[in-house]
């Protein structure tokens, strides 16, 4: 699809065509404007785009529940997915405070409470894409990872070790962790780093396109075919090839990609003539694949072959120590983009600092920094000032290692309650997570129960006592 040309491009997705088509008129001068109303629209139009766009304005109450912001931060999930240099402003009326912090630690940048004058929306959006051209020029010179702890130390430490092997590589962690830092720190590490280094997510390609995207496709291949392309793998040399969300691959893909990475050989979409690749693959996935295998969903032989040598990035919850050094790293660098000088935090405010868990990890702590450096430039943040920027009440990732950051979280949650009652709290999570099952099984209460390991019966009674309040 074409782009109009000097416009930095923007994203405006709500299904309020009033809105959208407003924004639409009035953006249009300043930004190449891409309107959708739902995140289906949101993939179909990606696909279309050569490129990412730059910025988006999204609604978080889009259909099919637009009374809801599962939609829209599910979207918010996907772009980071699709482009983790993308700018997201979130523009709703969902307007709670809980909806806003979630939304930040999801990745958005900013959170703009409906209704707004079009020209402060245009304001942050270009303050908004100087953060993303500042971010890129510094990671363009970035020396790699920043912190001193243990975990990172030792990363450091295996990131060497593994940087001129020829193997592939598994990178795995968390969302926002750094996985993608961690590949470009491999391919520069190594002795193919003059060499080109593409990166390919899995999850932002529809199916029937990622073989073309890999591999290339002759000419006539399929409708639309005008020209013979070459794919990733005849782009990358003999350079590095990063596939991130691997676990999103498909199964027909995954045994074409197992055959390159054991002898090279790979063909274009609609060619019979084989080609060989030499270019180094790294993966990394926040998903457990070894789950993945067990159900099916993953093949063992490709699991195996691309985990020959792994790295664990690890979540910034088990960092010690490193929150502070990058709290230094982020408020620095931002102050000196914008101009501005750095914010201090108050003693009471970088105690809390320290106790936050950030579930969304690196990429959340850099947000934070970004709108503290904006709103607080130059100025002390207070503990008060700081926790309106803070999810308290997400979700921290499951499994062991969590339980002590789980039991902190909780600790926070009680010294700031008032009238809280663990009744009440516990009845929310479990409403929440028979939702969560009856969405999996699209309404089929019998499937719902299995999941939730409770008999049939058991769960009509909750959800009756439920509705009946």
């Amino acid at each position: 699809m074409e782009r109009a040309s000097g416009k930095p491009d923007l994203l405006v997705v709500d299904d309020d065509p009033l809105i959208s088509d407003t924004l639409n008129f009035v953006l249009s001068r300043d930004f190449s404007v891409y309107v959708a109303e739902s995140r289906a629209q949101v993939k179909s139009l990606l696909r279309q785009l050569d490129n990412p766009p730059q910025l988006a304005l999204i609604d978080l109450g889009l259909p099919p529940t637009p009374h809801r912001p599962d939609e829209g931060f599910k979207l918010i999930n996907e772009l980071i997915a699709y482009s983790p240099s993308i700018k997201i402003l979130v523009l709703s009326g969902q307007n709670d405070e809980t909806n806003a912090r979630h939304a930040r630690t999801l990745g958005a940048i900013e959170f703009i409470a409906k209704p707004c004058e079009p020209e402060k929306i245009k304001e942050l959006l270009l303050k908004a894409l100087q953060i993303r051209d500042a971010e890129i020029t510094a990671e363009a010179g970035e020396g790699g990872l920043v912190g001193k702890s243990l975990l990172i130390e030792k990363l450091r430490q295996q990131i060497s070790q593994y940087a001129n092997a020829p193997f592939p590589v598994l990178i795995e962690g968390e969302s926002g962790s750094g996985k993608e830092l961690v590949a470009l720190s491999l391919h520069r590490g190594s002795s193919r780093a003059a060499k080109p280094y593409l990166a390919l997510n899995c999850a932002a390609i529809a199916p029937t396109l990622v073989e073309a995207t890999l591999f290339g496709y002759a000419k006539g291949a399929f409708t639309g075919a005008g020209a013979a392309k070459a794919g990733y793998f005849e782009d990358a040399q003999e350079g590095t090839l990063f596939l991130d969300e691997i676990g999103e691959l498909p199964l027909e893909m995954q045994a074409k990609l197992l055959r390159v990475l054991e002898n090279g050989e790979f063909q274009r979409l609609g060619e019979t003539m084989p080609r060989v690749s030499r270019a180094r693959v790294l993966a990394a996935t926040n998903r457990d694949l070894r789950q993945a295998v067990r159900d099916g969903r993953f093949r063992a032989d490709l699991f195996h072959r691309l985990s020959v040598l792994s790295l664990a990035v690890p979540p910034l919850r088990e960092m010690e120590g490193d929150k502070e050094l990058l709290l230094e790293h982020f408020r620095k660098r931002y102050a000196a983009q914008s101009g501005a000088q750095p914010f201090e935090l108050e003693p009471a405010a970088r105690e809390r600092w320290l106790r936050y868990p950030f579930p969304g990890n690196v990429r959340e702590l850099r947000n934070i920094a970004i709108r503290l450096t904006a709103k607080h430039g130059g100025q002390r943040v207070s503990l008060q000032a700081l926790e309106s920027e803070l999810d308290l009440e997400a979700p921290l990732p499951g499994g062991a290692a969590a339980e002590g950051a789980l039991v902190e979280h909780a600790q926070r949650l009680l010294e700031q309650a008032s009238g809280f009652s663990l009744d009440d709290t516990l009845k929310a999570w479990e409403r929440a997570y028979i939702d969560a099952a009856l969405r999996l099984t699209r309404g089929n209460v019998s499937q719902a129960a299995k999941l939730l390991g409770v008999n049939r019966t058991t769960l009509y009674s909750r959800m009756n006592s439920e509705g009946e309040k």
